[in-house]
């Protein structure tokens, strides 16, 4: 499978780029910095300076890829839009490109509530992690008005750990058994073995160690 993964040089992105490559797919890694992120002779790995916002980098990206992996990152605080104009541009190019797959990030608080109303419109939901969760919602409304085939995972804290292959999920709710902390590692196989068994196809994925 050839896939195109945004966010290349974040924390995840760059795990995703290493784990896509080992599992034999062709990757394009694309962002402003990834010709100083990563080896230029990996086998089947393209690079692609671009900007995230410029509709001719992304659709030029996008060009003969069956699936997009989004790792984008970006503040807390409310103020970067990477997340969601980064999304809505990303979306629009795959139309034009006729690229259907799309697996991005989220965050823990786009998942349901046991009311089916938003975690992040809980009460008790952390008041310091509202704007990015805002910024999440953002993103994942994006998706849902869209055709494409989109899964949205939302973790927990991202742990800059490797991979243990013991994780649980669950669609559009937290896990039953959550312990609020999921490995960078562990949400980069989980995307990759979502991209093989389509189980999430249009759904959020609550997930965590």
């Amino acid at each position: 499978m050839k896939i195109l993964v945004f966010g290349a040089t974040g924390m995840v992105g760059k795990i995703l780029v290493q784990q896509a490559l080992m599992m034999g797919h062709q990757v394009k890694a694309f962002g402003r910095n990834v010709f100083s992120s990563f080896d230029m002779d990996q086998k089947n790995l393209e690079l692609i300076k671009g900007a995230l916002f410029d509709e001719g980098d992304v659709l030029h990206a996008l060009q003969g890829v069956d699936a997009v992996l989004s790792a984008l990152g970006g503040g807390f605080d409310g103020q970067d839009k990477t997340r969601t104009l980064g999304m809505k541009n990303i979306i629009a190019q795959m139309n034009k490109a006729k690229v259907n797959r799309i697996i991005g990030i989220g965050g823990l608080g786009v998942l349901n509530a046991t009311d089916n109303s938003l975690l992040i419109d809980q009460e008790s939901y952390p008041q310091e992690y509202v704007p990015v969760g805002k910024e999440h919602q953002v993103a994942w409304e994006y998706l849902q008005a869209s055709d494409l085939d989109w899964t949205f995972v939302c973790p927990p804290n991202i742990q800059n750990q490797g991979p243990t292959g013991s994780y649980t999920t669950n669609a559009n709710y937290p896990p039953e058994i959550n312990n609020y902390s999921i490995n960078a590692g562990d949400l980069a196989m989980f995307m990759l073995n979502e991209l093989q068994k389509n189980q999430y196809i249009k759904q959020r994925v609550g997930i965590s160690n």
